[in-house]
């Protein structure tokens, strides 16, 4: 039969080659889905925008085979990950979060990964070596999209070439804008942002100090917070854990743009480096009314910073962004292969759109307990009185790692609960959630068993039938393999006899026998 991939230059066109832009180019190569990436600049990044990893993010990595390149590309893995608060780096300690450093802090039990401090000047490389390594994916830098039009049969978009300032028109069966908070591809669509808008007026410091780390008593760490008798204005990040830092002043209406008094102020005293470069930035709260999916004929999409901006405190914008660009690949696979139905790519919007929402009210809340931190007079005694206030501060990856979609249309609720509170922090298999992980074997997790095609776990269940099961999803096209295991975490884990998952690692049903109508259960799952 004549699939989607038929007639078109490019399958799925990617404008931004930022990290969401390069994680659904390195997903749908590895799916054997043709995709050209497009980027406007060079490729090459002077600034190192976000600094971390969060544990899902490396999962995504482990499966792509870079999860140790990225891990060992800077960040010395003795040096711990505490929170410092302080007067100024050469002034008074006031408070300490201790976090432990990846060589001590040992195996997790959320991850098989855990988050991970690599600056994005050290992290996009290492997508972008990835990218180019897949025959499927075509990368091309210094070119602009200048405009696109759609149909129900899919894009036509208009290309310059910035070098040579010629034009192209490129037909793909569909495109998707991952090019940031100012994103050409989500005005074109005229999708309007809601939420807050600007939040504070930020500035980022980038500089090279070969002996600051020398000239205090603090030793190294992730986070310094300067707290002084306005509050807790700055942070200072280690971006090597060697000799480059980057300073970000909170908020200032009339911003030093040659960064030497904020720098001054946050050291406590003179000393020698060399500032690379300055820029005052708006710290945003904002999510798309809509992902391009209800607009026109559904061809164009958006992902990552062009659908939702956040304070970078709590690590959550490439995060959310580099997640949706997983939970879009397989479904355009599925779709692109044939056995995708036409309601599967819509349910990208029902699905991720809640999760950015939620993610935005929380680094927005974050950013806020921050800025209302008392004057470093009254510090001590605010942290005395309230044991729990620094943590707080601070997002805990198992928030990152247990992903939800909840109310998904392409998932089968199982009528439990969704935990709240604290108890989100709790690994679950209720259906629309990231599957829980744990250890089978030395170094192999539940999650290394999730990618390709949908998962049949049998828990300690060897003589269920699932025949009916198979043969409606072969009948469909949908890949299916089974599994069966009897370890005794996985079994309490997954809490159900059978356990359905999908190719993004997300529980899409599950139950103690086969639903009567296994036919209608592999239509929804698959969109149909």
């Amino acid at each position: 039969p004549m699939t989607d991939t038929d007639a078109a230059d490019t399958s799925v066109l990617i404008v931004g080659a930022g990290p969401v832009g390069m994680a659904l180019a390195i997903e749908l190569g590895l799916r054997d889905i043709d995709c050209t990436l497009v980027e406007r600049r060079d490729g090459k990044l002077r600034v190192p925008r976000m600094s971390q990893v969060s544990g899902r993010n490396m999962e995504f990595c482990r499966r792509w085979g870079i999860a140790d390149t990225v891990r060992n590309a800077v960040w010395s893995s003795s040096h711990p990950l505490d929170f410092v608060y302080a007067t100024s780096l050469t002034g008074d300690e006031v408070a300490r979060v201790k976090v432990p450093s990846y060589q001590t802090r040992g195996t997790l039990d959320y991850s098989p990964e855990g988050t991970c401090t690599c600056p994005q000047i050290y992290f996009d490389p290492i997508l972008a070596e990835k990218a180019a390594s897949l025959p499927r994916v075509n990368v091309r830098y210094n070119t602009q999209l200048e405009d696109f039009t759609q149909d129900a049969d899919g894009v036509r978009a208009r290309l310059t070439d910035r070098a040579t300032g010629e034009s192209e028109t490129l037909s793909a069966r569909y495109m998707v804008g991952c090019d940031g908070g100012n994103s050409g591809v989500r005005d074109a669509l005229g999708i309007p942002l809601e939420g807050l808008g600007a939040i504070s007026t930020s500035v980022n410091i980038f500089f090279r100090s070969p002996e600051l780390e020398s000239l205090h008593d603090k030793g190294w760490a992730r986070f310094y917070r300067m707290v002084d008798e306005t509050g807790c204005w700055s942070e200072l990040i280690a971006i090597d854990g060697k000799e480059y830092w980057r300073l970000t002043v909170f908020h200032d209406d009339a911003p030093d743009l040659d960064g030497n008094s904020y720098l001054r102020r946050t050291v406590g005293r003179d000393f020698e480096y060399e500032i690379l470069d300055v820029t005052a930035w708006e710290r945003r709260d904002n999510v798309a009314q809509s992902y391009g999916v209800s607009q026109d004929t559904g061809r164009v999409l958006i992902a990552g910073d062009a659908a939702h901006q956040c304070s970078p405190t709590g690590g959550l914008g490439m995060h959310t962004g580099v997640s949706e660009a997983v939970n879009l690949a397989w479904k355009f696979e599925a779709v692109l292969k044939g056995w995708g139905g036409a309601k599967l790519i819509q349910s990208y919007e029902a699905e991720c759109k809640p999760v950015a929402a939620y993610y935005v009210d929380i680094s927005t809340a974050s950013y806020n307990a921050i800025a209302a931190l008392p004057p470093s007079g009254d510090f001590a005694a605010a942290v005395a009185s309230d044991a729990m206030l620094l943590r707080r501060l601070s997002v805990p990856d198992q928030l990152r790692s247990y992903i939800r979609y909840e109310d998904s249309p392409i998932c089968i609720a199982d009528g439990t609960m969704a935990p709240e509170g604290e108890d989100r922090l709790k690994p679950s298999a209720r259906p629309g959630t990231r599957a829980p992980h744990c250890w089978l074997e030395e170094d192999k997790s539940t999650l290394d068993l999730f990618g390709d095609g949908f998962v049949l776990l049998r828990l300690n269940a060897p003589n269920i039938d699932i025949e009916a099961l198979q043969s409606v999803a072969e009948a469909r096209g949908v890949p299916l393999r089974v599994i069966d295991l009897n370890n005794e975490d996985a079994v309490r884990l997954f809490e159900r006899a059978l356990v359905l998952v999908r190719p993004d690692a997300h529980v899409a049903w599950r139950g103690d026998a086969l639903p009567g109508d296994c036919g209608s259960l592999i239509d929804r799952l698959r969109g149909a």
